[in-house]
């Protein structure tokens, strides 16, 4: 039976969760129509409409979708005077947003952001259709501001009709969450290598991923100049590009480069299209986040290149790089250690022979086990169960 869905998003650029979408539904079921409702305009709605999707854009206001979640709560910059005029902004948007729901008719409805989580609540209830709350953040008070936490916990046991979560870390940050599932995000065919990745000719550490506190570009740089000591000549790259409020970030990352004068070993990309050609080039892919991360894409793609991984035991990365009775496929470090993750980058950089069965062992784990296909079939289950009879309306 076809199944009807319609996907909401508070953005439209090619964040995490966001290509993770797109992955999704480039490789989706013929029986299964998506239908994207994107809060705002960007790079993503054509790259959906090209995997297949219907897109459309129902605007938000700037006040609510260009917030970032650290000035969400009353504890916030502005307290609850401010919080209370962000939730008045979105009632307009909330109404529009429940007539195209209403119009549409989907089976289910499926938020895949915090902000359309909860902006789709009412939207949802109102064209009674149920709603799934897909999270891809850890919901914890080292990633998000207390009263946002006890929001979206509470919340997660009564408001949507299912929860999926997108590693075994996020899920044990919502306890009690209805119908809780874990599905991981997947990679698509064309992420992954199929012939073994030829030596780099120079060092080249990366960080691959959008610029901002949680991903750890500034521990990378205090790292670097004991990596310089150890292998002189190392070259240090950043790929991506600021996003969500984070440019004060980016210019303190800067600032340190200048401080420490690592300014002839660093290079900055900005935002790519193509990550695995990155990726290709680097001898080792540092994972750095001071705080556990959801999950951990990076890594993933990091294995699926065959690129030597270091990154941060918290959050979901152990779920990529361990399993019980295996060696670790990466070596790990506790994250916010700058000294730490300086003697693991060394390590890898000298013993190149242990790294590259490290390598090898990745490789192997991500065509076996991190497929795209696994996180369609998931979705696919959830969705069919709280639809419940719904479905393949002409």
């Amino acid at each position: 039976m076809t199944l009807r869905v319609v996907v909401l998003d508070h953005t439209a650029q090619p964040s995490g969760a966001e290509l993770a979408l797109l992955r999704v539904v480039e490789a989706m079921d013929r029986g299964v129509q998506v239908h994207v409702v994107l809060f705002a305009p960007g790079p993503l709605v054509d790259r959906l409409r090209h995997a297949g999707a219907t897109v459309e854009v129902v605007p938000l206001a700037a006040r609510v979708g260009g917030r970032g979640r650290h000035e969400l709560g009353p504890g916030s910059p502005g307290g609850l005077l401010r919080s209370l005029l962000t939730l008045l902004a979105a009632v307009p948007f909330e109404l529009r947003l429940a007539r195209r729901l209403r119009r549409l008719r989907p089976d289910v409805v499926h938020a895949t952001s915090l902000k359309a989580d909860l902006l789709g609540v009412l939207p949802a209830a109102s064209a009674r259709r149920p709603l799934v709350w897909h999270v891809h953040d850890r919901v914890a008070d080292d990633y998000l501001p207390a009263p946002v936490v006890r929001v979206l916990r509470r919340g997660a046991r009564h408001l949507p009709a299912a929860v999926v979560a997108n590693s075994d870390a996020t899920a044990a940050t919502l306890p009690g969450a209805r119908g809780l599932t874990v599905v991981r995000p997947g990679l698509a065919a064309a992420q992954v290598r199929a012939a073994p990745r030829p030596e780099p000719a120079d060092d080249v550490v990366g960080l691959v991923g959008r610029i901002g506190p949680t991903k750890g570009q500034l521990e990378l740089v205090r790292a670097a100049p004991a990596v310089l000591a150890a292998h002189p000549g190392t070259r240090f790259r950043f790929v991506g590009a600021p996003l969500f409020g984070a440019e004060e970030y980016a210019r303190q990352v800067r600032s340190e480069v200048d401080r420490l004068g690592l300014a002839d070993a660093v290079e900055w990309t900005g935002f790519v299209d193509d990550v695995a050609v990155e990726l290709d080039a680097l001898t080792v892919c540092v994972h750095a986040s001071p705080v556990p991360e959801p999950y951990g894409q990076v890594v993933a793609e990091a294995l699926a290149r065959g690129v030597p991984v270091v990154a941060t035991r918290a959050g979901g990365v152990p779920e990529i790089l361990e399993r019980a009775g295996d060696d670790p496929v990466g070596v790990m470090v506790p994250p916010g250690d700058v000294e730490a993750l300086a003697r693991a980058v060394v390590d890898v950089l000298t013993d190149r022979e242990a790294a590259g069965r490290r390598a090898a062992a990745g490789h192997a784990r991500a065509v076996a086990e991190l497929g795209v296909d696994r996180t369609v079939d998931g979705l696919v289950s959830v969705w069919r169960r709280v639809a419940g009879g719904r479905g393949s309306r002409p």
